[in-house]
């Protein structure tokens, strides 16, 4: 289903798709193609809002720098210095994170309109934007599409994405959702068991730059690969066991013990920002939404030993992530 949500200042009008299949029932905005709301059960059978957003266009317009549930692109993470080189070239971007450039600077994807179109008979909604060679000063004409997609049992969310460009560039999409499974606005998240299956992580330097080689997380407190309370403290990248893989494979599973909910994380990538949220601003508090940031590496641009971030004229991006909903008593 697809319904007016709201119109940007220049009139451009902002729908929202609803998905609902078994019980669960998700909401998509064409504006920054954000993931507004993810509503599932608890182990008792009552459902809640899981996903940090706002009830109107309004919120998302006032608290842009969360990134609230939204697409990110054309890199998501940061590139150092605001600067790449790719085939002997120098591509300047924007320093919107000085002294670096972050999520594809201040109009990255997230702050754009898409086109949309249900698919899979109302199981998904498959949105599409080009972007144009030199936005965000990125090389390439980009097109892009993700199609987001419900499980018919409402066991799942699955989001793929697909790119082709008609010059060399560099891609790095995500997802920014922030979960709650005790409800959107049940607070602090920092209660949450989280596991992940890395060991290893990119250590950064104060600018959350990776500052060399990935380090072992055995004996830090980077180490969830046996699942503990989350925290506070977090915005790093996990370099996951699995590598870039063809299909999505499980990486990572959160539980709240107070409802029961369990979301899982599957996917193709090769990295995982967490992100605990601890200067969220807007209606919501520090630390009350935890981002699990399927990814390249950062900075994967400037570092030729981390997975490739190039794209090339006649190759094809591709990238999965499923986010799996359950319950455990």
């Amino acid at each position: 289903m697809s319904e007016l949500f709201g119109t940007l200042p220049d009139g451009t009008p902002v729908h929202r798709w609803t998905l609902e299949r078994g019980g669960a029932r998700v909401r998509i905005l064409t504006y920054g193609g954000i993931v507004q709301s993810v509503e599932v059960p608890d182990r008792h059978g009552r459902p809640a809002d899981v996903a940090l957003g706002f009830p109107g266009l309004d919120g998302y317009l006032r608290h842009p720098g969360p990134f609230f549930g939204a697409l990110i692109g054309r890199y998501a993470n940061r590139i150092a210095q605001g600067r790449f080189t790719l085939d002997g070239r120098v591509y300047e971007l924007e320093r919107n994170n000085p002294p670096n450039s972050l999520h594809g600077g201040s109009r990255g994807y997230d702050k754009r309109v898409w086109e949309a179109e249900g698919v899979g008979g109302g199981a998904g909604v498959r949105l599409t934007r080009v972007s144009p060679d030199g936005e965000g000063g990125f090389p390439g004409r980009l097109a892009v599409c993700a199609t987001y997609s419900l499980e018919e049992d409402g066991s799942a969310l699955r989001i793929a994405y697909e790119a082709v460009t008609d010059a060399p560039t560099v891609v790095n999409l995500t997802n920014h959702t922030y979960w709650n499974l005790g409800g959107a606005a049940s607070g602090a998240a920092g209660g949450h068991e989280l596991r992940i299956a890395a060991s290893r992580i990119t250590p950064v330097d104060a600018d959350l730059i990776p500052t060399g080689e990935p380090a072992e997380v055995a004996g830090t407190r980077f180490d969830f690969r046996t699942a503990r309370k989350v925290g506070s403290g977090y915005d790093h990248n996990f370099v996951l066991d699995k590598g870039v893989t063809g299909s999505a494979e499980p990486v990572a599973e959160l539980w709240e013990p107070g409802s029961g909910r369990v979301l899982s994380v599957a996917t193709t990538e090769p990295g995982m920002q967490l992100y605990t949220a601890d200067h969220l601003d807007g209606p919501f508090g520090p630390g009350d939404g935890i981002a699990l940031e399927t990814q390249h590496f950062p900075d994967a641009p400037n570092r030729p030993r981390f997975p490739s971030t190039e794209l090339r004229p006649g190759a094809v991006y591709r990238s999965e992530t499923v986010y799996g909903f359950g319950v455990r008593a």
